[in-house]
This record gives C-alpha cells, sequence and structure tokens, in this order.
C-alpha cells in the first residue's frame, strides 16, 4: 500500500459516491446490512480462524462476541430501518402558522471508523452498522495488531458491500496518522485514552464530531446481601472473557468485608470450574494480543498478594486468570486500566466506603453492582456516574440494542449500538414550511408597544 496515493484516493472515490446520492435511498442501505450480515454468516469459517490465530478465541467466544453482536445489530438495523429513517413531525409555534415543522434524519457522508485490537471484527463492524443504516460511505481501520482478522476483514469486505462507498484500510500508526490528516464527516474510534486525545486533536483541525469509546477502571461492587454464587459466576464470566480484554470489564471488586473471604473462594472455584486446573490449556480462554502486553501483566503483578492464577509466559502471550489481594490503591495496577485477566478484591467495611471509592476517580465505562438492597440500589445509582450501569449482572447490557453503549468523561464521549447508532451518523436535520397565505405585520418595524404585546401573546 502507498499511504500517499491509496488514502487520498480512496478518499476521493468515497466522496464522489456520496454526492453522487448513491448511499441515500433505504433499499441500498437494507441491501448492504443484508449483504454484511451474509458475510459474518458464510465466512464465519475465516473469521473464527483468524481470531484463533490472533487471540487463541474459541469458536463460541467467537460466535457469541464477535460474529453474533454484528449479525444481531444488522437484523436489528434492517428491521427498524424504515421508522427511523422517516421524518418525524414536531408541533409548530403559534406565530409560526400556518406550516409544519419536522426533523428529518440525513447522512452526514464520508465515516472512519477507527477499531481496537480487543474485539477486532466486531468493533469494526458493529460500528459500521449505524454509518451503513444512515446512509454514510465509510473508512474502516482495523488495528494492525490483530493482523490476522484485520487482512481477513481486508479481503472478503469488498466482495460483500459496495466498494464504491466503503474501503478497509490496513496498516499501523503510518497509515493511521495519514487518516486523520484528512477531513470526514464524523470519526468513530475505539480504544485508550492517549491516543483519543490524537485523534480528537485532528478532528479539531477540520472541526469534525467525533465519538470515542475508551475505557477505565469500571468497579464492581458487592454486597452482603448478594447471592455470592451467582455474583462470583457473572463476575468471573464478565471478567475473563476474551482473557479480560472487554473495555467494559469488571476491573476490580469491592466487597463487604463480612462476605470477602467467602467471595473470594467461590470466585477462585469459578474460574476452576470455567477453565480447569491448568486454564492455558483452556479451548475457551483467549490469549493477549501480544507479547508486549503480556509483559506488561509481569510487571503489574510484581509484589501483588496473589490469591490465585498470577502465571504469565510472554512467549505464550499467555496470563493466566488471576485474583489479587488488597492491592495497595496508589499500585499501577490499581492506577491504569488493567484491561487483561487480572482481578483485584478489594475489601470494604461499609458500602458507602466503596461509594466513596469509586466517587474520588475518573467516572468509569461501566459500574456493575449486586445486592438485594433497593436503598443501596438507590444509593449508587443516585451518587454515581459511569457510561453504562448493571446490577447483578456483569457486562450482559452490551446484547441489548435498546441500550446505547458509550461513555462519560475520561471514558469517552457519544454512544451507538441500535437507534443510538443510526443517530450518531446521522443529521437531525430541522425542516420548518411556511404558507404564503397569512403573514402577520407584527414581526416587521417599525416596533411598537402593541406589537411587542401581541408578540408575547403568540410566543
Amino acid at each position: 500500500m502507498t499511504i500517499t496515493t491509496t488514502i487520498p484516493d480512496a478518499l476521493q472515490r468515497l466522496r464522489t459516491t456520496f454526492a453522487s446520492g448513491k448511499t441515500r435511498p433505504v433499499e441500498w442501505r437494507l441491501k448492504q446490512l443484508s449483504e454484511l450480515e451474509r458475510m459474518v454468516r458464510e465466512h464465519e469459517p475465516d473469521f473464527a480462524a483468524a481470531l484463533q490465530a490472533d487471540l487463541h478465541k474459541g469458536s463460541f467466544e467467537t460466535a457469541l462476541s464477535e460474529l453474533g453482536f454484528v449479525a444481531s445489530e444488522a437484523q436489528y438495523a434492517r428491521r427498524h430501518l424504515r421508522r427511523w429513517a422517516r421524518p418525524k413531525r414536531v408541533s409548530t409555534p403559534m406565530m409560526a402558522l400556518p406550516g409544519s415543522s419536522h426533523i428529518q434524519p440525513e447522512p452526514k457522508g464520508v465515516v472512519l471508523i477507527i477499531a481496537p485490537w480487543n474485539y477486532p471484527l466486531s468493533m469494526v463492524c458493529a460500528p459500521l452498522v449505524g454509518a451503513i443504516a444512515a446512509g454514510n460511505c465509510a473508512v474502516l481501520k482495523p488495528s494492525e495488531i490483530t493482523s490476522q482478522t484485520s487482512a481477513a476483514l481486508a479481503r472478503i469486505i469488498p466482495r460483500y458491500l459496495d466498494n464504491d462507498a466503503f474501503a478497509v484500510i490496513e496498516g499501523g500508526v503510518a497509515e493511521t496518522t495519514e487518516l486523520l490528516e484528512h477531513h470526514y464527516d464524523h470519526i468513530l474510534y475505539t480504544g485508550n485514552e492517549r491516543v483519543a486525545r490524537i485523534v480528537m486533536t485532528a478532528a479539531a483541525k477540520h472541526l469534525t464530531p467525533v465519538t470515542l469509546e475508551l475505557g477505565g477502571k469500571s468497579p464492581c461492587l458487592v454486597d452482603k446481601s448478594a447471592d455470592l454464587d451467582v455474583a462470583a459466576s457473572r463476575i468471573a464470566w464478565g471478567k475473563f472473557i476474551n482473557a479480560g480484554q472487554t473495555c467494559v470489564a469488571p476491573d476490580h471488586v469491592l466487597v463487604h468485608r463480612s462476605v470477602a473471604a467467602e467471595f473470594t473462594e467461590i470466585l477462585a472455584s469459578k474460574i476452576r470450574q470455567f477453565y480447569g486446573d491448568d486454564p492455558s490449556q483452556s479451548p475457551d480462554y483467549c490469549r493477549i494480543a501480544s507479547e508486549r502486553h503480556t509483559a506488561r501483566f509481569a510487571r503489574l503483578l510484581e509484589g501483588q498478594n496473589i490469591h490465585t492464577g498470577g502465571q504469565v509466559d510472554v512467549a505464550k502471550r499467555y496470563v493466566a486468570p488471576t485474583i489479587v489481594l488488597d492491592p495497595d490503591p496508589a499500585s499501577e495496577l490499581m492506577q491504569e486500566e488493567i484491561f487483561g485477566p487480572v482481578l483485584p478484591v478489594i475489601t470494604v467495611d461499609e458500602m458507602h466506603h466503596a461509594i466513596r471509592f469509586v466517587a474520588d476517580r475518573p467516572k468509569p465505562l461501566a459500574l456493575y453492582l449486586f445486592t438485594r438492597s433497593k436503598a443501596l440500589e438507590n444509593a449508587v445509582l443516585d451518587g454515581l456516574s459511569a457510561g453504562s450501569v448493571c446490577i447483578n449482572d456483569a457486562v450482559i447490557f452490551m446484547v441489548s440494542p435498546e441500550l446505547p453503549f458509550g461513555g462519560i468523561g475520561n471514558s469517552g464521549m457519544g454512544r451507538y449500538t441500535g437507534w443510538f447508532g443510526f443517530e450518531t451518523f446521522s443529521h437531525m436535520r430541522p425542516v420548518m414550511k411556511r404558507s404564503f397565505r397569512f403573514d402577520a405585520p407584527m414581526r416587521y418595524p417599525p416596533y411598537n408597544d402593541f406589537k411587542r404585546r401581541i408578540m408575547e401573546l403568540v410566543r
């Protein structure tokens, strides 16, 4: 790929297509969504092999969190697209009568989607569903870290989607840097806070709107009233799926002292139940994306009080499912997003201490609470802010297309999935139409007190 020619040429092709009006008809959008759905169905073996090579991802997890997620998003958008795309009538103020008002969704234009390596297929294609539904052209930038999945997307997408409207750009930092030098009508970036600042700075030069899906240290509060067995199962699943490389995975657990020891033992037993005595042999346990990321966990675990796991094999990109007890809040483990299969369990004397612990830190992408107490539930909902909140479960809220996915503060801005993806990639254009039949003279100069009183009455 020649950066200086391929990227500009691709962008020019997409801009020409959008200007032609080709992407605006709903039928064209429905066709592209159907083709995207057909793509993930017909090439499931190819994508599964790529994800196995990149992340050691098993077939069940691939179907659940990658291919199935994309197919569900596409199906949901197809079912609702005609309603979403219709103009929505709104009321018209008296002083603008006779007339009518409506909101007309229109596509933004050419959008850029920059995807991460942790879910290298679904985090390309799920945002793409919203971009297609809204009638846009799209540039797709998969992560170079998961190179096999990137190559599969670049090879397969052009066989299904309209090549005049979509382009897959492979490569690393140089290609991403080149992409960000150009103007887009919207950018959606999923990844970390450091790169998000680079994306936002580049977007600011063109006044381009951005959606940033980041992460942070998503806390999980476990009250003494919770069903500890169910809570441990759901937390272990949410934490260790994809080897913890999930932006909404529980980052750490704050558990009431009276049940902390019991909960920790149950949690450890769930890890053995899910992945066996040696998780490195489990077909259902993923690997870390790169040796560099794996080596980071060896550093994070130095000097920690490890209850379960702790094994790290950099060459094999393996980090065992690990429980760490009461780490120092000032340690690196507790200062940065873990983004891997290491779960600190922190004992608190009272749950209001846990609430204060969370409130004193940046707003997370997700917040989890396990309790039977309605009073505690209300205290958490009233006192804490997060991109999403899930009560008595972990991560599962991601399966609902009726709920928006997005962060707040350091954990991101903007949202997508379902209607919210359509809205993100659309300009909700207000339209007012007036009649020539009546023209109120009081709106025109010269003004006087009588005209002012009349205008106040009809506002």
